[in-house]
């Protein structure tokens, strides 16, 4: 097998998020979760993640926004981060290897985590203050 390249490009990272994105939606675990959400506006979500990789990885200013809230509502917890990980790892892996590699699966595993805990903190507030006002 041919040595691995590291993800240099815009291309590079095309292919990692639409390979990624393809194992996604055909997992059964997540895929049903993305599918439902994204539905038919999957060209504008993989457009909006070649430019947050880009900006994340070369350090262009190709994505503006806030990726956090878009996850807050969605039913997931940390099974699905894993598994979102996982699929991640595996998908850039197969295809490249490198310091940037590295550096895109390090960025995704800080991530997965930190929308992982976010989420449980929401839920986990959002029943507290439920729960009080049963109490009243």
């Amino acid at each position: 097998m041919a040595d691995l390249k590291d993800i240099s490009t815009i291309e590079d990272i095309k292919q990692m998020v639409d390979s990624f994105y393809g194992n996604v939606r055909k997992d059964d675990l997540i895929g049903p979760i993305f599918n439902d959400k994204l539905q038919d506006r999957w060209e504008p979500h993989l457009q909006k993640m070649y430019n947050f990789w880009q900006t994340i990885l070369f350090d262009v200013r190709a994505y503006s926004g806030t990726p956090f809230p878009p996850h807050k509502q969605l039913p997931v917890d940390k099974t699905h981060f894993d598994r979102w990980i996982q699929i991640f790892n595996s998908t850039i892996d197969s295809q490249f290897a490198g310091v940037i590699t590295e550096e895109a699966k390090m960025r995704a595993a800080n991530m997965a985590f930190m929308f992982s805990h976010k989420i449980e903190y929401f839920r986990n507030a959002e029943n507290e203050l439920r729960n009080s006002s049963k109490k009243d």
